[in-house]
């Protein structure tokens, strides 16, 4: 029995340690059984705080004030635990198995039909291969396990290492649970990196009964164990390895008809009649051969010959007078086909009061049985305990890891009859039980440990305040006990608990566990969030102890974060390499002469110089006139063309979004967006309709090209206003003839014409007209009278204007001459006698043309 059963807490006290057990049990399981926990009778014992070390850290479980977490002092570092020897490896196996239950013992039940897959499972092991035993429930995995642990003892330096996968989905506690197994390192729990480093050498046979994963997740334990060679027992529903995993498989099939009966008659401890050995073949059938349904098929013909009192000394008694049953009258039949393949209702019937007691227990706590000495308090009765015994000799239970359950299929076949309708007042009891129990200082936190999910259980089925109370005590009972899984998950429980109580000041002890708890298996983030939590509603209630612990460990959780942050600084972005490639001139398909620039304005002007080009034809040569100022010749200089090359080479070369050039590499993200898409980007030139000259050269800075562009717009602007202000002075004076088209005496040139300023892109509204050649002028080819309707300043011109780029002088001459001016005359004899017309006003003066006298 339990040593905190059966004493009070004032001769637990007083001893300082373990009791005995006395009459004064019942006295402590009567208030468990009316749903109150017991009080002790005289002072409390002391705290129970255990200092761990978790990593880098010193963890205190205080479960008074939380727990406190600071850094590892110098010199305080533990060395690398050395591994247990043989006798410590038996002593911890034997802690691992299920507990040995009071009462007689139970026979060992024979194994069947598996020598074959015994021998297979042995050789495989022993070549280091990993191999999962998949069979459904009930089919003797667990007994196949313990034959290959009992063969397989010597095989590894580490010896067979037996652990539960039950309830595990990750590999993170399988791995804690095998690195406690083989290495003598108490009250230390290691990070990640530094478990991964020593699991890796334990060279060990580990046998995992009851696997409850598959896939990335046992490929992950199989990669951190690479010296290990695996027994995996699991069910057919469980995920299947990987197909990297290289793990074999050895599927349980279900015994023959002789098998069955021979299970049977040693169940039942005589042969079968004829009349059972048929039904045994039936059942053999219905169950495809099931070890545990024959199992529990002996315990119902056992039960059988009691009630038929097949025995000799029963015949001796009188019936009734030793038994609270009268006896039957008629003689009990075998059980039916339907019984047999679901015998829970009819077994449970049968057995004692005490038993189906600890069953509906079971039921409300999800199929999880207690500890049996736990059974006298929870059922109120002092020998409750020996109901383990009988209900595991029936069948239905069954052996996981520490403890008994029920077995597969039997929750369900009690509930159906009417075991769970209690199941919300029994987990309420068992809550109170173990608020109680966790909470005592004589309880190790290893018992709590191995008790984990059976309170786990009870803290899910009971109601917020028994729920609330039992995770305030038995959370720091699972950290002490480095059980971090369940711990975590009563932790959660617990201040979802408070918080539908309204339990401010639980509530804000989960958190700050929480977040301990995640500090100290380093996801920084989430123990962040929890301690600003448990900080800020401990603020709320004034508790100065409790704010100054989570302040203290969310300092530690700013020095991680900010050694982090140094350890991986933060990333510098480059440019893309696309965007030199949007700059860069395509290599045209034919060879091409370069173009020679002479100024450094010109080079960046390819769109404003195109024009000429597109009107006057590929062949056009632009010239200079001499009239023109020196200010306007060093702005704009003549460019020789180069060779034309094809369109796709000028489709090429136009890039979609120009990219802005920087002297040095942006440092931030923001620059880099700026680089790739500007915010203010130029329009791209206009499709021309034929080929174009393509400057070449390499290309030119995004600045450089801003500044040369502004300055040809200002150059050609001066040589537009001077053509505008010379036509508007020169046309109020004289009028074209009425006759014959106005030919001008001046040589044209392939000028740049007017170009308006609203748009880059905007084409000239001017049909193209051919350009003069380049033998001198010729009249009446390119002035015209300005037709009705359209205004002089509009009228196309094809001479360059003479004006200056600055405002005229008061005064000075102008050489350009107008569009509107008389053509010349020729007569038959004379000799041309240069006329000048009478200035007309201050600073206008017309051009001269030839005349000849009559």
């Amino acid at each position: 029995m339990d040593r905190t059963q059966g004493q009070s807490g004032r001769d637990e006290q007083g001893a300082g340690g373990p009791g005995t057990p006395s009459s004064a049990s019942a006295s402590a399981a009567a208030p468990a059984s009316t749903g109150q926990a017991p009080t002790p009778s005289g002072p409390p014992g002391p705290a129970r705080v255990v200092t761990l070390t978790a990593g880098d850290f010193t963890l205190t479980v205080n479960p008074v004030d939380g727990s406190e977490i600071e850094p590892l002092r110098p010199g305080t570092e533990r060395g690398r635990p050395a591994k247990r020897d043989a006798a410590a490896r038996a002593v911890r196996d034997a802690a691992a198995r299920p507990p040995v239950l009071p009462g007689p013992p139970i026979s060992g039940r024979p194994l069947l039909a598996r020598g074959e897959e015994l021998e297979r499972l042995v050789r495989l092991l022993g070549r280091g291969r990993s191999v999962r035993l998949t069979g459904p429930s009930g089919s003797g995995r667990s007994a196949l396990l313990d034959a290959v642990a009992a063969r397989c003892a010597g095989l590894a330096p580490d010896g067979v290492v037996r652990i539960s996968g039950y309830g595990h989905q990750q590999p993170g506690e399988l791995l804690h649970a095998l690195y406690a197994t083989v290495y003598d390192a108490p009250r230390e729990r290691p990070e990640r990196d530094e478990l991964l480093a020593r699991v890796r050498d334990i060279g060990a046979v580990v046998l995992l009964d009851d696997l409850e994963m598959g896939g990335s997740a046992l490929d992950e334990l199989l990669r951190a164990t690479p010296e290990c060679a695996y027994l995996l027992a699991a069910t057919p529903e469980t995920k299947a390895p990987s197909d990297d995993s290289h793990v074999e498989e050895v599927f349980l099939t279900g015994l023959g008809k002789e098998d069955c009966v021979a299970l049977l008659e040693a169940g039942l401890g005589r042969p079968l009649t004829d009349e059972e050995t048929a039904w045994a073949g039936d059942l053999r059938f219905a169950s495809e051969g099931l070890p545990l349904r024959f199992v529990q098929a002996a315990a119902m013909l056992r039960q059988r010959d009691e009630l038929n009192h097949s025995d000799e000394d029963d015949d001796e008694e009188e019936p009734g007078v030793f038994e609270e049953r009268p006896r039957d009258s008629g003689v009990v039949p075998l059980p039916t086909l339907a019984e047999g393949a679901a015998p829970a209702e009819l077994l449970a019937s049968r057995v004692s009061e005490s038993a189906r007691a600890a069953l509906r227990i079971a039921c409300a706590l999800g199929g999880e049985l207690p500890h049996h000495a736990h059974l006298p308090a929870l059922v109120g009765d002092t020998h409750a305990d020996t109901a383990v015994a009988e209900l595991l000799d029936c069948g239905l239970l069954t052996p996981v890891g520490t403890r008994y359950r029920l077995a597969a299929g039997v929750a369900r076949q009690l509930e159906d009859v009417g075991y769970g309708d209690t199941a919300s007042e029994e987990a309420r009891t068992a809550a109170r039980h173990y608020a109680w129990w966790t909470g005592h200082a004589s309880v190790v936190p290893e018992r709590v440990g191995r008790e984990a999910d059976a309170v786990l259980a009870a803290l899910a089925g009971a109601d917020v305040v028994a729920a609330a109370v039992l995770a305030r005590t038995a959370a720091p009972a699972f950290a002490a006990s480095l059980h971090w899984e369940a711990w975590e998950r009563v932790l959660r429980s617990g201040a979802e608990a408070a918080r539908k109580a309204g339990e401010v000041a639980e509530q804000a002890y989960f958190h700050h566990e929480l977040g301990v708890l995640a500090l100290c298996e380093g996801r920084v983030d989430r123990a962040r969030a929890e301690l600003e939590t448990s900080i800020g509603l401990r603020g709320a209630l004034a508790d100065k102890r409790g704010t100054v612990a989570g302040r203290r460990a969310l300092a530690l959780v700013v020095d991680r974060e900010v050694a982090g942050a140094a350890a991986s600084p933060p990333l510098r972005l480059e440019a893309p390499a696309a965007a030199s490639e949007a700059v860069t001139v395509a290599t045209p398909a034919t060879p091409a002469t370069p173009a020679v620039r002479t100024d450094a304005v010109t080079k960046a002007v390819p769109a404003a110089k195109s024009a000429p080009a597109l009107r006057s034809g590929p062949a056009a040569a632009p010239r200079v006139d001499p009239a023109v100022s020196a200010a306007a010749v060093t702005r704009v200089a003549p460019v020789t063309p180069a060779v034309p090359v094809s369109a796709e080479a000028v489709t090429r070369m136009t890039p979609v979004v120009p990219v802005n050039r920087r002297s040095e590499p942006p440092t931030t993200l923001s620059e880099v967006f700026e680089d790739a898409f500007p915010l203010s980007p130029q329009p791209a030139p206009p499709a021309a309709p034929v080929p174009a000259t393509v400057p070449a050269g390499p290309a030119r800075g995004a600045g450089r090209r801003r500044r040369v562009l502004l300055a040809a717009a200002g150059a050609l602007t001066v040589v537009a206003l001077g053509t505008v202000v010379s036509l508007a002075m020169s046309s109020s004076d004289t009028e074209p003839p009425a006759d014959g088209p106005a030919v001008s005496s001046t040589p044209t040139t392939a000028a740049p014409t007017t170009v308006q300023q609203n748009s880059g892109n905007d084409p000239a509204e001017e049909p193209p007209v051919t350009a003069p050649s380049d033998g001198g002028t010729t009249p009446g080819a390119s002035a015209a009278a300005p037709s009705p309707g359209r205004t002089p300043g509009r009228t196309p011109s094809r001479r360059p204007s003479s004006t200056p780029s600055n405002s005229p002088r008061p005064g000075t001459p102008s050489t350009a001459p107008t569009a509107t001016e008389p053509t010349p005359t020729v007569t038959e004899t004379g000799e041309a006698t240069p006329t000048a017309t009478a200035p007309t006003g201050p600073g206008t003066a017309t051009a001269t043309s030839p005349t000849t006298a009559p």
